[in-house]
């Protein structure tokens, strides 16, 4: 009797720890927020944000990264990089967005940019930060606005890797 609750302690003790690593290292579940990531994303999707992969390599444009846009707060956003480090952004008055003055080719965002914030002007990015915009570019609080700003890449959780609910849109996500 004994020696069987000893072993049920020790299995119980393994599922906890192994629980605790795969949601500190590997993944975790998430859920969207509101209509920044619109048509890609929806308010109410759940994803499983993959943390491994960053951990070997870098985060690449088009990504759909979770990041933590404020150090003191339990809050995630869900964008895709745009910008990557090293690189300069600017929004002109027209919504085209410019990568090192070259126009960058993309087809995420759903409608002309009316506002570029911040982009405005050229951006240079730091060695380990990135410019992140939401694909409803009108709705979304990202990179382009003071309070979000540059994301460093200690801020960044993950990769939004797979859509787990609804049912109906089960399946990984599109980065590239």
């Amino acid at each position: 009797m004994k020696k069987e609750i000893l072993s049920w302690v020790f299995y119980i003790l393994f599922v906890v720890v192994l629980t605790y690593v795969i949601i500190t290292f590997v993944g975790q579940r998430t859920r969207v927020d509101g209509r920044s990531m619109m048509n890609t994303l929806s308010d109410g999707d759940n994803l499983i944000v993959e943390k491994l992969s960053y951990r070997f390599g870098d985060p690449e444009r088009f990504d759909i990264i979770v990041f933590r846009p404020y150090e003191n707060e339990k809050e995630y956003y869900i964008k895709r990089i745009i910008g990557l480090p090293g690189e300069t952004v600017q929004i002109d008055e027209d919504g085209k967005i410019y990568i090192d003055g070259e126009v960058l080719e993309e087809n995420y965002g759903a409608e002309t940019i009316r506002s570029a914030g911040r982009a405005s002007e050229p951006i240079t990015l730091g060695e380990d930060e990135y410019f992140v915009m939401g694909d409803n570019r009108n709705n979304s609080k990202d990179s382009r606005s003071e309070d979000v700003g540059n994301v460093s890449r200690s801020q960044i959780i993950g990769r939004a890797w797979v859509r787990i609910w609804p049912l109906s849109k089960i399946g990984v996500l599109k980065h590239q």
